[in-house]
């Protein structure tokens, strides 16, 4: 039982690690063939953060553990939604752009809605599918919000962080080839171990995705939202959530279904009206007391909705 806890442990540091390796190798890369940083932002940076997700779906959709798909991205988009969120506006009341109540979080609780109505598959009730026409359907709004962020950064004249001081071309390859592979080999070791550690406790994949899996994959927001809230960089702490979550949604599990449609339990159904009310409950902070603004109190209500939830959870396993 030791062995696989560790192996998930090294499997969720590779993906992470990989991830920021990849960062760092293509956008130096980008930068030597003069690629504006906006670009780099929008493609490099932002699959990024995401990669962690994005390669346990795949290899889950692959290997047809669906509850791991569904469960690492609606398990992810929570514990961003309730905890990180709700951690950050503890350490300092979060507010944020105007477009970002009008448009971000609207989006966001869109592509939640979306993706309710296309899982259960409501025209053919015995279905419960996402087909693969349902992942282009997504990809499609993926493009749509890439350009609106594009639209968006343009109009902020905003840059994106890049490497510094230029890399050597032995120095690039390696960290893209490096992380590569611990995306890859991260992302095989967190599915392998996790099914095994659920079937030695006796837990359904579901229950080990929505915690485990969804938790660890979501440490770049976690670490990213939490330095962004001590710096006061608000804008960048919610943004960065509600962000993820649309990112997650539209373009991980578009992918995801293109790879292989994926089977949807219905008893998930829970979990997404969690994210909803979680959502709503976000938009509604920002127009209760001081407008556009996450007070702490709201943001302890997010962590301890969170807190009940895994509460709950665990108390239906057992």
């Amino acid at each position: 039982m030791l062995i696989p806890i560790l192996w998930l442990i090294i499997g969720l540091l590779l993906l992470i690690k990989g991830a920021d390796w990849l960062v760092n190798g293509a956008s130096a890369l980008a930068k030597k063939f003069n690629v504006p940083d906006l670009a780099i932002g929008l493609t490099v940076v932002a699959f990024g953060t995401s990669a962690p997700e994005l390669v346990v779906n795949v290899m889950g959709s692959i290997e047809g553990h669906h509850e791991i798909v569904f469960a690492n991205i609606i398990g992810s988009n929570n514990f961003n939604l309730l905890v990180i969120l709700g951690i950050s506006g503890m350490i300092t009341p979060l507010v944020v752009h105007s477009s970002t109540v009008w448009k971000e979080i609207p989006l966001s609780l869109f592509a939640a809605i979306l993706l309710f109505i296309l899982a259960n598959d409501f025209w053919s009730p015995d279905s419960f599918t996402v087909s693969r026409i349902d992942g282009v359907i997504f990809l499609l709004l993926f493009c749509g919000f890439l350009f609106y962020v594009y639209k968006q950064l343009s109009s902020d004249s905003a840059e994106i962080e890049t490497p510094e001081k230029p890399y050597s071309q032995i120095k690039i390859w390696s960290f893209i080839i490096l992380g590569l592979a611990g995306l890859v080999l991260g992302g095989r070791l967190v599915v392998n171990n996790a099914i095994e550690i659920a079937t030695v406790l006796g837990l359904s994949e579901k229950i080990i995705g929505l915690t485990i899996i969804a938790a660890g994959t979501s440490l770049p927001e976690l670490a990213t939202s939490i330095v962004a809230a001590m710096r006061k960089n608000v804008d960048i702490a919610v943004g960065n959530i509600v962000g993820s979550n649309i990112f997650n949604i539209f373009l991980i599990l578009g992918v995801s279904s293109l790879v292989n449609p994926i089977h949807y339990n219905p008893s998930f159904n829970s979990e997404m009206y969690l994210l909803g009310g979680g959502t709503l409950l976000l938009y509604i902070g920002m127009f209760t007391g001081q407008k556009r603004k996450l007070d702490r109190w709201e943001a302890a209500l997010l962590l301890i909705a969170f807190l009940a939830y895994t509460g709950y959870l665990v108390m239906q396993e057992l």
